[in-house]
């Protein structure tokens, strides 16, 4: 069986930071190949030129990286990746690139493509990076959710 992983970078590293962790990137890849036997483990993330040698360790880190153009407003950096993460899934799911999929995100934009793929059968499950941030959008779709809440020392550290 096929199983396709679709992070939503920055969810996960806001998640991750919200509860004072600092992901490991290369243990948390590992830990999804071992826990869910993933095939392609995708990260979402915003396209900023200045961490190129970060996005390099990613790809090393075995995670298959798409990218979304930042903007600056008001000195901060903005490059959401939803829509991004939306058409990746379903253009996937119609080529037949997995059997099931898993979703990391608590973003309650996602809702819709929850359903979309609970509808096809193919939803493996969504994992939400924080249990106290996850969407009541996604709460409320009668699916399974596992929260990261309790995993995170499996693959992270708190800064001292």
């Amino acid at each position: 069986m096929k199983i396709n992983i679709y992070i939503d970078g920055n969810n996960l590293y806001r998640g991750a930071k919200e509860l004072s962790y600092e992901i490991n990137y290369k243990k948390f890849c590992g830990w999804l190949r071992q826990k869910y036997n993933a095939s392609s483990i995708y990260l979402f993330i915003g396209l900023v030129p200045a961490r190129t040698n970060f996005y390099e360790y990613l790809q090393e880190c075995g995670f298959i990286l798409v990218f979304k153009q930042t903007v600056s407003v008001g000195g901060l950096i903005k490059g959401n990746c939803d829509a991004e993460l939306v058409l990746k899934t379903v253009s996937d799911f119609y080529t037949k690139a997995f059997d099931k999929c898993i979703l990391i995100s608590g973003d309650g934009d996602f809702g819709c493509l929850v359903e979309f793929l609970n509808n096809n059968s193919v939803l493996g499950q969504v994992i939400s990076p924080d249990k106290d941030r996850c969407s009541i959008l996604l709460r409320n779709k009668n699916i399974e959710i596992t929260f990261l809440n309790d995993q995170y020392h499996k693959f992270s550290r708190k800064p001292i």
